[in-house]
C-alpha cells in the first residue's frame, strides 16, 4: 500500500511516521511500544531502506499534541502536555511548538507512572503502572471481570451501563484524577489536550476534572483540561509536521 500511494504522489521527499513507542536513540531500535512486536525493531531503518526516502519517525502522543498544538484546541499556548487514552496511555510536551524528547526520549511516558506498587503487570516489566488502570483496554477487561460482559468503554458510559456497578466508574475516575494530578503537579503546563477514543468520554471533563484537580498541589487550579479538535487526524497532521518543522 505505501509503494501504491507513493506511486499517486508527486514530489515525496521524505516520510513522516507516528507510531506508538519511541525510537531509541542510541541503538535506532523501537521501544516502549504497546505494540509489542514493534519492540527492539529497526523499524525507521527498515521503512527508509524499503522505499529509499528518509523517514522522520515520532511517538504517536508527541505527534497528536504538536497538531493540537499548531492546528487545534491547544493552539497559543506555551507548554502544552498532550494525552493520549485508548488501547493504551500516553503523552507528549510541547514547548512553545516544539516537540521535547528528553536525553532518553521518554519525555511524557506517564502511562509508566506507577499508581499502585505490586498492582497489575504491565507490558513494560513493571507493575501498577497508570496504563494498567486508566487505558481502553484495562478497563474493559475490569468491565468484563466485574460482570462477565464485553463493552467497550464509551458504550459502557454513554449508555449507562456503569449505574449497575457503579464502583467501575468511581474507580476509574479516581485513577484518572491521581494519575493527571501528577502532571500538573511535576511539569506545571499551560493546558492539557486529551485525545485517543477514551477523550471522548464527557465525564472527563467535569467529574474527571474535579477528580483531578482535587490532587493537585494548590488550591486553585488554573490548568484547563481540553477536548482535542482534530480527533483521529491529528497523527496524520503531527507526522506532516515533523517534516516541516524539522522536529
Amino acid at each position: 500500500m505505501g509503494h501504491q500511494l507513493l506511486e499517486k504522489s508527486t514530489g515525496v521527499e521524505q516520510i513522516g511516521i507516528c507510531t506508538p513507542g519511541a525510537v531509541d536513540p542510541s541503538k535506532g531500535i523501537m521501544k516502549n511500544s504497546n505494540t509489542i512486536c514493534l519492540i527492539g525493531k529497526p523499524l525507521q531503518k527498515d521503512l527508509e531502506r524499503e522505499f529509499d526516502l528518509p523517514v522522520a519517525m515520532e511517538n504517536d502522543a508527541n505527534c497528536f499534541a504538536l497538531a493540537e498544538v499548531i492546528f487545534g484546541a491547544a493552539k497559543g499556548y506555551g507548554v502544552v502536555f498532550g494525552v493520549i487514552m485508548g488501547t493504551g496511555v500516553g503523552g507528549g510536551i510541547i514547548i512553545n511548538s516544539n516537540i521535547h524528547q528528553g536525553p532518553n526520549h521518554i519525555a511524557g511516558e506517564w502511562g509508566h507512572h506507577v499508581l499502585y506498587p505490586d498492582g497489575r503487570d504491565c507490558y513494560c516489566g513493571n507493575k501498577g503502572c497508570t496504563e494498567s488502570y486508566i487505558s481502553g483496554t484495562a478497563l474493559e477487561k475490569e468491565w468484563y471481570e466485574l460482570t462477565g460482559e464485553n463493552h467497550i468503554v464509551t458504550d459502557i458510559i454513554d449508555n449507562g451501563l456503569y449505574k449497575s456497578h457503579p464502583e467501575w466508574k468511581d474507580k476509574f475516575i479516581l485513577n484518572y484524577g491521581r494519575a493527571l494530578s501528577n502532571i500538573i503537579d511535576i511539569i506545571d503546563p499551560d493546558c492539557i489536550v486529551l485525545g485517543g477514543g477514551l477523550s471522548k468520554v464527557d465525564m472527563l471533563y467535569s467529574e474527571g476534572k474535579d477528580a483531578v484537580y482535587s490532587e493537585v498541589l494548590s488550591d486553585h487550579v488554573l490548568t484547563p483540561i481540553l477536548k482535542n479538535q482534530l480527533g483521529d487526524s491529528a497523527g496524520v497532521f503531527g507526522a506532516a509536521l515533523l517534516m516541516e518543522n524539522g522536529q
